[in-house]
């Protein structure tokens, strides 16, 4: 049956649609264009960093490498990881997700984002997707980076819990506007949820996201997490931005 249905609708590039080999897959135009995070990134963001690791750009003492965003801004989390950074084919396919209602799409860029979080496990962790405001929910009718994080939870075995945490008010999005307005926008924006405490007190927490650019928004839900006594807290998210180069 499987084999009679590729033969109707053959695989197709994830981001272009054209004729691929596998399922999930991309053709070689698209994979040209996408830059998966595998070598050496900030640890605690995710940031793709030039060198091969061994440079000083970093805490040699924690044997960590910081990115000079990292350094002047510190992160409520511990560590973080990236699947992609945020340009070609990335961007392509975090902005079809979040706003082409391309839920076909989860599947594969959700086993993208639970390997890049591979570093980041802890046991008995429990994964917790970025909220979005109810007026938003209902009119995308998803969240997508509750999408994500569902698969990841499922590659890794690990508790999900997609109500932990919710948004207090609604916010404009985060597409514009400079870093310190970002943050302001958030600033006391996301909480959690109180019947949740309890299952997040002590706990180690995996935080998940589609896109990280400024980080206002994962550190708002860092914040609040933490708050509420879980940690160490961790992110880990699709695409991370990144500065033309």
């Amino acid at each position: 049956m499987k084999d009679a249905l590729r033969l109707v609708y053959p695989p197709q590039c994830l981001c272009c649609g054209a004729p691929v080999a596998e399922e999930g897959g991309l053709c070689p135009a698209c994979w040209r264009e996408a830059e998966f995070v595998t070598g050496t990134c900030c640890t605690r963001c995710g940031l793709p960093l030039p060198g091969d690791g061994t440079g000083d750009a970093g805490d040699a003492a924690a044997g960590l490498l910081i990115c000079d965003e990292c350094l002047a801004m510190p992160r409520p989390w511990q560590q973080g990881r990236a699947a992609l950074a945020y340009r070609g084919t990335g961007r392509r396919l975090a902005l079809m997700l979040k706003h082409a209602d391309r839920l076909d799409l989860a599947p594969a860029l959700g086993d993208w984002v639970a390997r890049a979080a591979l570093p980041l496990l802890r046991p008995d962790a429990v994964v917790v997707p970025v909220p979005v405001h109810l007026r938003r929910l209902l009119r995308r009718k998803y969240n997508q980076a509750e999408m994500l994080s569902q698969r990841v939870a499922r590659a890794h075995g690990l508790a999900h819990l997609p109500g932990a945490l919710r948004r207090l008010r609604h916010t404009p999005m985060q597409d514009h506007g400079s870093v310190g307005d970002r943050f302001a926008n958030v600033d006391g924006a996301i909480g959690v949820v109180a019947r949740m405490v309890p299952r997040l007190r002590g706990r180690a927490v995996l935080l998940v996201d589609d896109v990280m650019a400024s980080g206002a928004t994962l550190a708002a839900s860092a914040q609040a997490l933490a708050t509420a006594g879980a940690g160490p807290i961790s992110v880990v998210v699709l695409a991370r931005a990144v500065k033309d180069t």
